[in-house]
Order: C-alpha cells, then structure tokens, then sequence
C-alpha cells in the first residue's frame, strides 16, 4: 500500500521540528499543526468504546483528519498521559474567514476548548466528564467510561452526566456547532500545554496510511472506529455501527456568514497548513496566508457547491448519503456507545 504523501509530512513536522516556547506568564507555549481546507468533516461515526487495557490509560476520541485524498478517520484510543494530572483537551475543526482549520489536541492540567464537539465517552463539548485526578491516581466515572473489560479498576466513581445535547457533528461553524470559549476556557489556553505523545503520532500516522479509513473508501462507516492501545489496528478494534453523513463531493459552507466572535477558530491560533508556529505567532508556510486571515490549503478539484442547512443537504449524484442511524445498544453490559 502506498503511504499517503500526508503521512510523511506530518510525521516530520511532529518529529522534526523543536518545540518552542514563549514566556507567556511562566507557562509554556503550545504548537499547532494547522490544515485549513473548504470542504467540511463528515459526521462522526457511531462507535462503542473499546476495553479499558489496563488502569491509568486515558480515553482520545476519534476524529476526521484531512490529507491528500481527503478526509480520513483517526480511530478513537486509550492512551497513557505524558505524566500524572495530565488531561487530554482533543483536536477539532473551526471555521475561519472562508475555512476549515485543524487545532490540534494537547494534554494540561485541565480541558480546554475543544468547538463545543460533543465526542463522546466524556467529552460532551465542554470540558471533561470521563473521570479524574485524585492524588496522582485517575479516577473513573463509570457513568461516561463504563467498559472496562477483564480490568480489575479501583479507583471508580459514579457522576451522572446532565442536560447532554447528542449530535453528530464534527465541525465548529456555519451549519455545524455554534460555540465559543468561557473564560475559564480563556484562561486554560494560557496553561502549560504538552504535545501529543509519540504512540499518538504514531497512530495518526498509522491512520493516514490506512486506505480503508479515507471517507471516500469506507462512506462515514469506518471499520476501525476505535482500538484499545494507539497505533494498534489488530487488537482490541471495534468498528462503527452506523455511518456518519457522508458526501464524497463535498459541500461548502458560504463564505463571510459568520459572526466576528466566531469567525476564528476559538481555540489559540492554529498554525498554517503543515506549518509550525507557537502559541499567538506563526511560522508562514510558503503561499499560505497568516492566521488571523486563515490558512489555505489547496482547493479539491471539485466545484464548490452552497451548503444546504442540515439535514436537507444534496447527496453525492455517485452515490446516495448513508442515513445518520442512532447509536447501536452494545453487545456487552459494559459497553457504551458514544455519547
């Protein structure tokens, strides 16, 4: 199988770059990979969380990544955190000027702003509710995380999340999630950050070179949805039960319809496509525009076509759309699917 060119680029921009920090307050700058695209992110797929493969590991959601032959899906996966008291605040796509832009995840010491994306498993758009530090030991809550598996855990608790609003949606933007930062949230995006882990590279990586992932082959549906360990696509696999709204041509959203406080992505400044920038500067790629003015990757060949407000958007003339189903009962009693 032919690595997609993505991959490559990606796995030096993560690998070869240094990080670089600013002296913003004492706390460390964060880095962004930013990829800016017109077309939006198909719907997030319906999954159930694979087990828990030992205590201490740390639920990512899957998402929608984009390379050359499109977007592609970035299987969900328990991951150990860099160290203790460390959060995962997970990537997501945010409307700017025109644009799709990446903001890429990061690990803190709290959850940050992540689009209002309701992930899943915890993540249900604002902050985190799957579990927590308690004295250098992570806690789980049963009520968001409840497979375990053959794991023997401990440190359990049981808090019932509320007044949860259940959509598909993967985008921050016009047509997608209307969303903006608290200023608690503010505050968190001053924090030290800490990039994502190797394994965590290495599974994006793994994922971009997986034809079967690209949206175009497997349709919203991905048949790798989720794994137990990062970067492992035999063990521990489950796949999505229903397919997530999927047009192959593509859609875009109309340019300047949105709102000043929510024309850029809320999240720091993402860097241009494929470049590299610390928090609140940038690193200019060659022919890529600043932030403050979005990214811009290449257009897909395709004409754009005006977006029609959801649910009532043209299928594909190829193929007709596979229907968003509502989550599938898990197989097993600790089973959950995402919500």
């Amino acid at each position: 199988m032919r690595p997609l060119r993505y991959a490559s680029i990606l796995a030096m921009a993560l690998v070869a770059v240094p990080m670089v920090t600013l002296p913003l307050s004492g706390a460390s700058a964060q880095i962004a990979i930013g990829l800016s695209i017109t077309l939006a992110p198909p719907e997030l797929p319906v999954y159930v969380q694979p087990p828990l493969p030992a205590p201490g590991y740390l639920w990512t959601p899957g998402y929608w990544a984009y390379g050359d032959a499109g977007y592609y899906w970035v299987p969900g996966t328990w991951v150990e955190p860099p160290q203790p008291g460390l959060l995962w605040t997970p990537g997501y796509w945010g409307w700017n000027n025109g644009y799709y832009v990446f903001n890429r995840g990061y690990w803190g010491p709290h959850v940050g702003f992540y689009g209002g994306i309701n992930y899943g498993f915890g993540y249900t758009g604002a902050g985190f509710f799957g579990g927590e530090w308690r004295g250098g030991v992570f806690a789980y809550n049963r009520a968001a995380v409840g497979n375990f598996g053959s794991v023997h855990v401990t440190n359990v608790y049981n808090r019932t999340i509320e007044n949860v609003h259940v959509t598909n949606v993967s985008f921050n933007g016009p047509h997608g999630i209307d969303a903006r930062p608290s200023p608690e949230q503010m505050q968190f995006a001053h924090e030290r950050h800490v990039d994502p882990t190797p394994l965590q590279m290495q599974h994006v990586q793994a994922a971009a070179q997986n034809r079967d992932l690209l949206a175009s082959v497997n349709h919203g549906r991905p048949a790798i949805a989720a794994t137990a360990r990062p970067a492992d696509f035999h063990a521990g696999v489950v796949p999505a039960h229903a397919a997530a709204e999927f047009h192959p041509a593509g859609t875009m959203a109309p340019r300047g319809t949105m709102a000043p406080h929510n024309a850029m992505a809320p999240h720091p400044a993402a860097a241009p496509h494929m470049a590299m920038a610390p928090h609140g500067t940038m690193a200019p790629a060659p022919h890529i525009q600043a932030p403050e003015h979005a990214a811009m990757a290449p257009r897909p060949e395709a004409a754009p076509h005006a977006m029609a407000p959801r649910p009532m958007m043209a299928p594909h003339p190829a193929a007709a759309p596979h229907p968003a189903a509502a989550p599938h009962p898990a197989a097993h009693g600790e089973e959950k699917p995402r919500k």
